[in-house]
């Protein structure tokens, strides 16, 4: 087989439809647009979203707009600095951190971050830890430990 051999499926390419080319086209006169109306002006369409006068969908439900990943995994979120500030002991659960209202939920996996300072060396079980959480805890003598 060669380049010159390669040819489209018999009957999946069609000839393009050639308006006003004269009577024997099959296509004269208002050239398969129908008589009359916006439809058969040139231009004749209306903008996308359009829906006749009606308010448009994008206007009626503005929150509708943009894009929601469905797959994103939400976090219970705190920083370092709040086991100082709220003198937290050791060990440090998501169940002991919903009882003083430091975060919302206990289904919600809990990440902890970062910010702040720690002094006390304290064992802090949570499902994710920062790096540099991590290694403020570590350095002051406790353990970040991973829960399932």
């Amino acid at each position: 087989m060669e380049l010159h051999d390669l040819k489209p499926a018999p009957g999946s390419t069609r000839d393009r439809k050639r308006v006003g080319r004269g009577h024997g086209s099959g296509h004269v006169k208002t050239a398969g647009r129908g008589t009359k109306g916006q439809l058969s002006r040139s231009g004749g369409r209306t903008r996308p979203g359009f829906e006749g006068g009606q308010n448009p969908i994008y206007q009626r439900m503005p929150y509708k707009r943009g894009f929601k990943n469905y797959f994103k995994k939400e976090f219970e979120i705190i920083n370092v600095g709040a086991f100082e500030e709220f003198e937290l002991s050791s060990p440090v659960t998501p169940e002991s951190l919903h009882e003083r209202g430091l975060i919302r939920s206990t289904t919600t996996p809990l990440k902890v971050l970062g910010d702040g300072e720690i002094s006390a060396a304290i064992e802090v079980h949570a499902h994710k830890f920062s790096a540099s959480a991590r290694a403020k805890i570590e350095a002051a003598g406790g353990k970040a430990e991973v829960i399932d």
